[in-house]
């Protein structure tokens, strides 16, 4: 198992480690490095709107970027009218409410409910907009922008407040796992490993894969054996963690599941999904390595030192 074999590496190399967990370091280490050698190699063109499977279709979120790749991927599920959003993208992005308002019209269906991956805003920020545009009826719209105006605010992102729900008629839950106490419970339907969602053709299942952030999931469709892996694993590219021992637990714990195809919250769908959980391992195995020279060249050195040496001609992989 990856973690058996590594779990005495860590021991050595986790005071030197501790800068990973800050998301702003990870974010300084991109700046830098782009202004100086690396520029983020081409990325492979997805289409706005791809049909994946008989149950799983693609919409990108239309924010491109250095973090986000290609933009954000959300999908819907399901395969009859009731289907199933992953993920909303982020704020205020009227193209990528656009699209998801045609493909629920092509489709002749609706969302029934909703899960987030975790909290980052290009995954739980567009929430807003696909209550007041997609699930809200255009005669309600006035009401819910006050309640909205009201309720919600930049530093607390959450799901339906219940007021919204009464506006709207009817309840789509907007599953996810609890991130800490400071969560308002009344916005989100908190569940844990192995909760599972329903549509028609498709049953998710919740497994929990902390280390990005402390309420990451990741989601098997069971009909497929195929994994939604959120920011866990991504189509290109590597990803920042917030806790470097919970996230090579959760990539143990994907290799050990074995799906037969990963759909990545960023990024191209991954057919070979063994050898991508290991090419993640050996990549983390060779950064802390130099992480560990660096300490070494550095001596006494601060988190943003390490982050500079290491960083320096690295711009797309952390």
């Amino acid at each position: 198992m990856i973690l058996d074999t590594m779990t005495s590496y860590f021991n050595g190399v986790t005071a030197a480690l501790r800068f990973a967990k800050d998301y702003a370091i990870a974010a300084g280490a991109y700046v830098f490095a782009s202004k100086t050698h690396t520029a983020m190699p081409t990325l492979t063109p997805l289409d706005a709107v791809s049909r994946l499977s008989p149950l799983v279709t693609r919409i990108l979120g239309q924010n491109p970027g250095p973090f986000t790749l290609q933009g954000t991927n959300t999908y819907l599920v399901g395969g009859g009218k009731k289907k199933i959003l992953i993920d909303t993208g982020e704020p205020s992005i009227s193209e990528y409410i656009s699209l998801l308002k045609s493909t629920l019209e092509e489709d002749r269906s609706e969302i029934d409910s909703i899960i987030i991956t975790h909290w980052h805003n290009d995954h739980v920020g567009g929430i807003p907009g696909v209550v007041r545009e997609v699930i809200g009826h255009e005669e309600d719209r006035s009401e819910i922008d006050s309640i909205i105006i009201t309720h919600w605010h930049n530093d607390h992102v959450g799901g339906i407040p219940g007021v919204v729900r009464e506006v709207i008629g009817h309840e789509v839950p907007i599953y996810k796992i609890q991130r800490g106490t400071a969560e308002d419970p009344s916005r989100f339907h908190y569940v844990s490993e192995g909760h599972e969602i329903h549509v028609e053709g498709a049953t998710l299942r919740f497994v929990q894969t902390p280390g990005h952030t402390a309420d990451h999931t990741s989601l098997y469709l069971e009909e497929e054996q195929t994994l939604f892996s959120g920011d866990c694993i991504l189509g290109e590219g590597t990803t920042v963690f917030e806790d470097l021992h919970d996230y090579m637990k959760s990539l143990d714990k994907i290799k050990g599941m074995h799906p037969k195809r990963i759909y990545p919250g960023h990024g191209p769908v991954v057919e070979k999904c063994d050898e991508k959980v290991d090419e993640y391992v050996k990549h983390r195995m060779q950064r802390e390595n130099q992480i560990v020279d660096a300490l070494r060249s550095l001596g006494e050195a601060t988190s943003m030192d390490l982050t500079v040496l290491v960083y320096k001609v690295v711009a797309f992989s952390f």
